[in-house]
């Protein structure tokens, strides 16, 4: 079945989505899962194109019980969560994997780290470019447009492809 900007793959009853099937929105978000009415209505999934996703159990198209996972696989808790906010993930490696023996990178959990490319910084999801403002994945495709917090966030707290000799002063 086919709507405006939007894609319909699987069972179908009186015209309507009906049984298990795949629902892609003109966001390229994808539901996949169970279908009653024309709606989402049992276990279902929706993935994001950020690589997010969110598992839920719906009832006549209404999400009654969820997890958000992010990207990186942290699961969003909507109690106690007390470690980190969507704009500040610094700690999440260390809360799920402790911390690293002195000596090796805490700052990213491949070994060796990723390599960024020159001029621009490792935020988390992909590489940023400061002079076009973009955010690429790590495979290279576009992710989006950094805003001005973004981009002050990204500067400010993020891993850079240059070495920067910090705490000395260079008149010394």
């Amino acid at each position: 079945m086919e709507f405006i900007g939007s894609s319909y793959k699987g069972g179908v009853k009186n015209g309507r989505m009906e049984g298990t099937g795949e629902y892609t929105f003109p966001t390229q978000t994808r539901y996949v899962g169970e279908m009653r009415d024309g709606m989402f209505h049992g276990r279902g999934v929706l993935y994001f194109p950020n690589g997010s996703k969110y598992e839920a159990t719906w009832e006549k198209g209404v999400d009654t019980q969820g997890t958000l996972t992010f990207a990186d696989g942290l699961v969003y808790q909507e109690k106690d969560w007390d470690y980190c906010t969507s704009s500040d993930r610094r700690f999440y490696s260390e809360r799920c994997n402790g911390l690293k023996p002195a000596g090796e990178s805490q700052l990213t959990d491949l070994d060796p780290p990723r390599v960024i490319p020159e001029g621009c910084y490792d935020c988390g999801d992909g590489f940023y470019d400061p002079r076009t403002r973009v955010i690429t994945a790590y495979t290279g495709t576009f992710l989006r447009n950094a805003d001005d917090q973004e981009h002050e966030w990204i500067v400010r707290t993020c891993r850079k492809a240059w070495d920067e000799i910090v705490g000395r002063d260079p008149d010394i």
